[in-house]
């Protein structure tokens, strides 16, 4: 064989093993595009780059492979959709207090589905894996009954924190908490207050509080 068909043949090779990387880097990002969602995008935008971004978003996969989670029991599921409605029907006379409820009940759930509860950013980084379509309504509620605890959030705000909570709720749950009820309103002492619903969560999208 020829020098010159030689070197011939070890650039084909080279660059057939490159297309073959090149493909392989490709399929691992779609597949975390498709698992991530617009986390991915978030946590590109947070490293500065897409490399580390990847890395994170692997490690994230492999610590949630070690959870033990589980799926809700009828029952379980009846018990929650029992609690959020008396989060609903509380929210009429003490908006502060329901949307601290809300948050507490959403934490309960999360560990009863087999997720750890410890700091805030890890709890959201081990929920990106199978509700990162969620995790904008988790940031929002999460900012607002913040802003709830200083005194600082509107009755408005209020709502919109139990809108934004009953997202990721229903989303663990696996069921709209108040399935099966025609009228979401509450009606208390002769007042009657719209009780927040998936609808309207998607009428009003999560904003970014993260950055």
């Amino acid at each position: 064989m020829s020098p010159t068909l030689t070197i011939i043949l070890i650039v084909v090779v080279l660059v057939v093993i490159a297309a073959v990387i090149y493909g392989v880097q490709v399929g691992r990002r779609k597949k975390l595009q498709s698992t991530f969602g617009p986390e991915y995008d978030r946590v590109v935008a947070d490293t500065g780059s897409r490399t580390e971004a990847e890395k994170e978003l692997r490690e994230r996969e492999k610590r949630h492979a070690s959870f033990e989670l589980k799926p809700l029991s009828p029952e379980a599921q009846a018990k929650y959709s029992a609690a959020w409605e008396e989060v609903q029907i509380q929210f009429v006379d003490n908006p502060t207090q329901a949307v601290t409820t809300a948050d507490e009940l959403v934490t309960r759930l999360i560990a009863e589905r087999g997720y750890p509860t410890g700091k805030y950013d890890e709890r959201l980084a081990d929920l990106s894996v199978e509700h990162a379509s969620t995790l904008g309504h988790y940031r929002d509620a999460h900012e607002i009954s913040q802003r709830n605890s200083e005194g600082k959030a509107g009755t408005e705000d209020l709502r919109q924190a139990l809108v934004h909570y009953r997202a990721l709720f229903a989303d663990l749950l696996g069921t709209d908490p108040v399935a099966g009820t025609t009228d979401t309103s509450t009606v208390r002492n002769g007042e009657t207050t719209p009780a927040p619903t998936p609808r309207e969560a998607d009428d009003h999208p999560a904003r970014d509080t993260s950055r």
